[in-house]
């Protein structure tokens, strides 16, 4: 998905556009206990509980592409490939009569729907408009069997039908030209944490008095929305997952719930680049060579910065920068073998993961510098009286520690 396809999608999350037809969760304690489970239509909520979920599921579809939000591909070993057939239960609203304890889920498993796989069981579940109480159950089932994570956690999931409209070449949407429907279900897991500790005023003893504290749902950690929405259309072989950290996207999990395989973490990708760039430059990796890469990437940042996908760099690309940048060939002879090493010989990296574009930072362990990318000609070495320094062209006024200070001749 493209942040244009992301954006969409969010601008559904609102009370203006919205379309979601249900909403379930499930609460789960710190020994993966199920508290509460519950399942309603979306639109019977509360106004202020629905402004409460929108934040919540805005959250979900928020971040950097290629960092907080990855685009993951069903391996087609890992595709369900069976028909889709009518749920035979369905859930009560929690606010009809007769509802299981009044939460809209019956308690209880189906050996078929466990036996279902990842691919399969979020299929089902979109087809079931989540009213199929034995998809639900195995659903969250499986993220408290796989999900790692200490305490209180809150999991949901809506289901929303989307009728996509028409759209001109010069991109304004025709409301009444929709041939396109989308179905999708998204889904998150949020903390609930303990409110913090406090005093508060009570009205009517009209005194401060010490708060009582509530178990309060946090945004979400982790979520995903299933199937993809690529070129205003579902892809059910693809999904968008959302980690609030880029660095833990627990791998495990994603592996049992979804079957796909992750791509490296963004902190990942930029330490195997700088390895490769290390590995392969030797004893030619200085200063100067590392401003001509980083002026090459900052190049292919401009001419691809109108472009909603971030530059995907394949081992090939990752090579020819290198030629550009006036590596040596002989140099770029064991390039092939450093990148299999370090990187995996099918790992693609996203450009804005490897190389800040926007800066060009220098750093010794007391100096840290940083120049915009377009002056990097202001940083050189040079020999004097026999040691290798640093030298930095005083252009233009300098200001140390707020004070503007006159340099050389007093200019």
């Amino acid at each position: 998905m493209t942040k244009q396809d992301i954006s969409e999608i969010k601008k559904l999350l609102t009370p203006k556009n919205c379309s979601i037809t249900r909403i379930c969760g499930c609460y789960v304690d710190g020994e993966k206990n199920k508290k509460a489970l519950f399942g309603q239509a979306f639109l019977a909520l509360p106004e202020e509980e629905m402004f409460k979920y929108f934040e919540i599921l805005r959250k979900t579809l928020s971040g950097t592409l290629g960092k907080n939000l990855l685009n993951l591909e069903f391996p087609l070993s890992a595709e369900w490939t069976g028909r889709a057939e009518p749920a035979d239960e369905t859930m009560e609203d929690a606010s009809a009569p007769g509802g299981d304890a009044e939460n809209g889920i019956a308690p209880g498993g189906n050996p078929a729907a466990e036996a279902l796989n990842a691919h399969g069981l979020l299929l089902k579940l979109r087809d079931s408009k989540l009213k199929d109480e034995a998809l639900l159950e195995a659903y969250f089932d499986r993220i408290i069997e796989n999900y790692e994570y200490v305490g209180n956690y809150l999991i949901l999931l809506v289901h929303d039908v989307y009728d996509v409209p028409g759209r001109t070449l010069d991109g304004i949407d025709m409301e009444d030209a929709s041939d396109e429907i989308y179905e999708y279900i998204l889904s998150c897991i949020c903390p609930v944490e303990l409110s913090k500790p406090g005093l508060s005023y009570n009205p009517q003893e009209n005194a401060f008095q010490n708060r009582i504290r509530d178990w309060v749902v946090s945004l979400p950690d982790t979520g995903f929305l299933f199937p993809a929405f690529n070129d205003r259309s579902a892809d059910i072989h693809s999904l968008l997952y959302y980690s609030k950290n880029p660095e833990e996207l627990q791998e495990g999990f994603v592996d049992q719930l979804f079957g796909c395989p992750l791509p490296l973490s963004a902190g990942d990708q930029k330490e195997t680049f700088q390895t490769l760039i290390e590995e392969t430059l030797g004893e030619d990796c200085s200063i100067d060579m590392v401003k001509d890469i980083h002026e090459r990437f900052t190049e292919l940042a401009q001419e691809n910065k109108e472009s909603p996908e971030p530059m995907i760099l394949d081992k090939t690309q990752v090579k020819t920068i290198l030629a550009d940048s006036g590596v040596a060939n002989e140099k770029l002879s064991e390039f092939d073998r450093h990148y299999d090493e370090t990187a995996g010989e099918s790992t693609s990296l996203l450009m804005n993961n490897v190389m800040d574009t926007r800066s060009f930072e220098v750093k010794t362990p007391d100096i840290v510098i940083k120049v915009k990318p377009d002056r990097t000609n202001l940083i050189e070495t040079r020999q004097i009286d026999g040691r290798e320094c640093l030298v930095i062209e005083l252009d233009g006024g300098v200001v140390v520690n707020g004070i503007t200070v006159r340099t050389g001749a007093g200019q």
